[in-house]
């Protein structure tokens, strides 16, 4: 069930291991959009104290589902991630690995100026359309960043399979196929969080970089930022 009335997908990142350690709760949250958050919704954003909301859609999807957060006394940072739109990714057919690939070698920097918003204000909220891609890849390699135990980073991004209501993939994905007909991979994109795709992610960036905190390293993350992320996150 989602913390917020009216989100897919919304939880705290709180409570995973990290060697010795854990995540700090009520810091990082990660949600689907918030277009359609009710006053019970609204009102339990209020609580979480949020100080800054990193929205990772492109403006399309903004302008289609805008966020409901009227009244709320919070920064939003708009880091748009896809570098082409999301109908692209079912015209080409690509494999959700393939996506990922696509978004840590095309959106580098964003991603590093999405997780420098994570280490710069808390509690903070990560949210795109769903949260399972471009937020299961931000938050992933910002926790795989700090020490979070690597099992424990891909078990939170494999947790949002079971948190995407059925009716909605059905008909996100009926839709998929009424455009696309051909389309391989479109449930997959739509509606799956595979921890196997997220491991080999994390696995190709330590083969490429050294590790997932090398690659925003050399994408621009200061030391002294990633100093400020692993405090702000981990307790």
């Amino acid at each position: 069930m989602s913390l917020v009335s009216g989100a897919t997908n919304f939880r705290d990142v709180g409570g995973l291991p990290a060697g010795s350690r854990r995540t700090r709760s009520g810091a990082l949250y990660r949600s689907g959009n918030l277009v359609h958050v009710d006053e019970a919704g609204l009102q339990t954003l209020a609580d979480l104290g949020l100080r800054r909301i990193i929205d990772l859609r492109d403006d399309d999807e903004v302008r289609w589902a805008p966020s409901r957060i009227e009244g709320l006394d919070v920064e939003v940072q708009r880091v748009p991630l896809f570098l082409g739109s999301v109908e692209s990714f079912f015209e080409r057919d690509v494999s959700l690995g393939e996506l990922y690939a696509e978004l840590v070698e095309g959106s580098a920097a964003r991603i590093v100026d999405a997780v420098r918003g994570i280490a710069d204000a808390q509690p903070v909220l990560v949210h795109c359309t769903v949260g399972k891609d471009r937020t299961g890849v931000t938050v992933a390699i910002a926790l795989a960043a700090v020490g979070v135990d690597r099992d424990a980073v891909v078990d939170d991004y494999a947790r949002t399979e079971g948190l995407l209501p059925a009716a909605r993939n059905r008909q996100v994905v009926a839709g998929i196929r009424a455009l696309h007909p051909e389309n391989r991979h479109a449930e997959e994109l739509a509606t799956r969080s595979p921890a196997p795709v997220m491991r080999a992610l994390l696995e190709t960036l330590d083969a490429e970089y050294g590790s997932p905190a090398a690659f925003l390293r050399a994408h621009g993350l200061t030391e002294a930022e990633l100093e400020r992320l692993r405090a702000a996150l981990i307790e």
